[in-house]
């Protein structure tokens, strides 16, 4: 049985709660807290795999809970109705391995109780698409700040870069030797930290760089 405890202040919330969880033959709630301090308590006393907490909470509020069962090797996910990203960074920066919404289908939250008892983590779908974007949001912003720093003729090669083409073929795209366009690739490759012409036509293609058509 995977043993799980369960923090909210709200008693009907952790009715509903247990009642989806034991719905599951292979889930136990050994335990519920109405507040974080009670919480690490009752985790220390009964040594749940899982322990699901609420993020807002008297006396002791999930995201400090959380980092204090962290810090004892418990798994932790969130279970709220605040689909926030700044209390998801705090959570998984406190050591949260889950991120679940109330709002969420109960199959959801079934899902992310046996995944943290078996050592992973769990992210809401909702939540991981919008981590995703905001991963996606980011990669494009730093790639197009690492373009501004070349020269255009070194944007138009990496471009090139981007589309697979040699420095023979690059050459003769833009009219170049084809020994100046390998200076132009060592110049790319240092400016852009990039170890070798892959990484480069990497950040060409998240930083939406085209090469203009001959």
């Amino acid at each position: 049985m995977i043993r799980v405890l369960l923090a909210d202040d709200e008693a009907m919330v952790r009715a509903g709660v247990r009642a989806i969880l034991g719905a599951d033959g292979a889930i136990e709630v050994v335990a519920e807290a109405a507040d974080g301090h009670e919480a690490v308590d009752l985790a220390l006393k009964h040594r749940p795999d899982v322990v699901l907490l609420d993020v807002r909470m008297p006396r002791l509020d999930g995201l400090h809970a959380a980092k204090e069962l962290a810090r004892h090797g418990f798994g932790v996910a969130m279970l709220t109705t605040f689909n926030d990203d700044a209390y998801l960074e705090q959570a998984l920066d406190g050591g949260a391995r889950g991120f679940l919404l109330k709002s969420g289908d109960p199959r959801e939250l079934i899902a992310g109780v046996h995944a943290l008892a078996a050592g992973g983590a769990y992210l809401a779908p909702k939540v991981a698409a919008r981590m995703i974007t905001r991963f996606r949001t980011s990669r494009v912003g730093a790639a197009r700040g690492q373009v501004e720093s070349l020269t255009a003729r070194e944007r138009d090669v990496l471009a090139l870069l981007g589309e697979g083409l040699s420095n023979a073929q690059i050459a003769r795209r833009l009219d170049l030797v084809e020994g100046t366009v390998k200076g132009h690739v060592s110049a790319i490759l240092t400016r852009l930290g990039a170890q070798n012409r892959v990484q480069a036509a990497i950040v060409a293609h998240e930083a939406g760089l085209t090469a203009q058509q001959p």
